[in-house]
């Protein structure tokens, strides 16, 4: 069962697509968003949640603060999970929640973004090749904020993500089991 771990939703019942997604555990997750936390990354945050599964991620953040959410997936029947589970975050958090589903590839959904994000996850299929993984970061780049976190997790075999190509720079690496966390933020101007 994955749930709601703190904020305005916590212990909301999350459903998860019946195939072909992979959603963070509940341990990867109380990790990662105690790492954001203490980087003060999610409060007030207009998040992107890339390859969103079943929405755990991003309604993660947007129970513990965030002001938005945008939930991009591909998978048809995810989506309609992803629309349920914002649902009952939004009815956890008295109807306070600024979420939006996106049915669409990431590029896609890159291409025709307005706006910057604060806070982006992107938990691609592990089978997702490096070349796509960086043409991803490459297009994401633009809709940055200037003081934006990135956090890429794919498996702990694959190859680290080509940071450089997107004009990124790592802040935190870390492996969970069978799974690799990534934070990135823009690299400086000045380095």
């Amino acid at each position: 069962m994955t749930r709601i771990i703190a904020g305005g939703a916590r212990g909301a019942r999350l459903d998860v697509p019946g195939t072909g997604t992979r959603p963070t555990s509940d341990r990867v997750r109380e990790s990662l968003f105690g790492a954001l936390e203490a980087m003060d990354a999610i409060d007030g945050a207009r998040v992107l949640d890339l390859y969103a599964g079943s929405g755990a991620l991003g309604l993660e953040a947007l129970s513990r603060g965030a002001r938005s959410v945008d939930l991009v997936e591909i998978s048809r029947s995810a989506v309609g999970v992803v629309g349920r589970n914002a649902g009952v975050v939004a009815k956890a958090m008295g109807g306070a929640a600024a979420s939006k589903v996106h049915q669409s590839t990431v590029r896609a959904y890159l291409s025709r973004a307005q706006g910057q994000f604060d806070l982006v996850f992107t938990d691609p299929p592990y089978d997702l090749d490096d070349s796509a993984m960086t043409a991803d970061l490459i297009a994401l780049a633009p809709l940055l904020s200037t003081d934006a976190v990135v956090v890429i997790e794919r498996g702990k075999r694959a190859a680290p993500p080509d940071l450089d190509a997107a004009g990124l720079t790592l802040l935190r690496e870390k492996a969970y089991g069978d799974t690799r966390v990534w934070w990135a933020e823009l690299a400086s101007d000045d380095a």
